[in-house]
């Protein structure tokens, strides 16, 4: 594999300069736009005043949510700079009437209070955490009775399906059985996973109940 795709792949992790940004166009355009939009259009919840999209890349996601919920609030937050800055642009309409806000946090000290959210989504980013028990608590934390958290992954272990843990550094792909596993001990209940069919797409929805 070329030294120059595993630069594209390093970058789906953590974007960066003018590379991250290329990566980040394909993403809001193309890679993540068919598995986000099956995904969001399975959260079915009372509830959706405030709205966290942790890892949110280009943003293309929010723009999506507050299309679903144009009453909400919608905050995104991501640990790469350049990701930041091409959300807010992406979003700068939402951003300008206050209905949207970005910011350059990580799972691992998400600067919100207990029980603020009622949907919290991770689109294509739990590869990523560090410790995931302990993001996924930091996650049930913050989120309101009754919320919903969402999981979307192209990618799906279980099923024996490619994926890119060998060639990015820090990258690890779970199987559904064991994200569940990890969600009910920390507390989630009515723990929810469909897959989308001929696809190797995934959604898990749990609850905080």
């Amino acid at each position: 594999m070329s030294h120059l795709y595993l630069k594209v792949l390093d970058n789906a992790r953590k974007p960066k300069g003018f590379l991250g940004r290329c990566v980040l166009e394909f993403m809001n355009r193309f890679a993540h736009k068919e598995l986000a939009e099956w995904a969001i259009d399975g959260i079915e919840v009372e509830k959706n005043k405030n709205i966290l999209d942790v890892g949110c890349g280009g943003g293309a996601n929010i723009a999506r949510l507050l299309k679903k919920y144009p009453l909400a609030n919608v905050i995104g937050v991501d640990y790469s700079a350049i990701a930041v800055r091409l959300s807010q642009k992406h979003n700068s309409k939402a951003i300008k009437n206050g209905k949207c806000k970005i910011y350059k946090s990580n799972v691992r000290c998400l600067p919100f209070r207990e029980n603020t959210f009622d949907i919290i989504t991770a689109f294509e980013t739990i590869y990523y955490w560090p410790d995931i028990e302990q993001s996924f608590r930091g996650i049930y934390k913050i989120l309101s009775n009754q919320g919903v958290f969402l999981i979307a992954n192209g990618a799906d272990a279980e099923e024996g399906g490619w994926t890119w843990d060998r060639y990015i550094e820090g990258m690890q792909t779970y199987p559904p059985t064991e994200i569940t596993r990890y969600l009910t001990k920390v507390g989630f209940k009515n723990i929810k996973m469909s897959r989308k069919k001929r696809t190797p797409f995934f959604c898990i929805l749990a609850y905080k109940i």
